[in-house]
């Protein structure tokens, strides 16, 4: 019963981390300033508030990359990798 509560648990932190990168792109390449393409030239006529707003909005998803690869590392790889060194049991 416990360890069913952790894996429920587990799998809402990485579903949670993967709606917020999902959420940070949608908002930087299609709702704020528009256009489904990079701004490229566009760049110039766009004000500088909302390429502000895109690049907080890049960096809120990079930071959720960052956090998810994190916790992938520490909850998944490493003890995957401490077992086949037989460093560890898992259960």
């Amino acid at each position: 019963m416990k360890n069913k509560i952790w894996k429920v648990i587990h799998y809402l932190i990485i579903t949670n981390f993967i709606l917020e990168i999902i959420y940070s792109i949608t908002m930087v390449f299609f709702i704020i300033g528009g256009g489904r393409c990079p701004l490229l030239r566009r760049a110039v006529e766009t004000p500088v508030e909302i390429i502000l707003k895109r690049r907080l909005y890049a960096i809120e998803a990079w930071i959720a990359i960052g956090a998810l690869s994190i916790y992938l590392a520490l909850t998944v790889y490493l003890p995957l990798q401490l077992k086949a060194n037989g460093e560890i049991e898992l259960a």
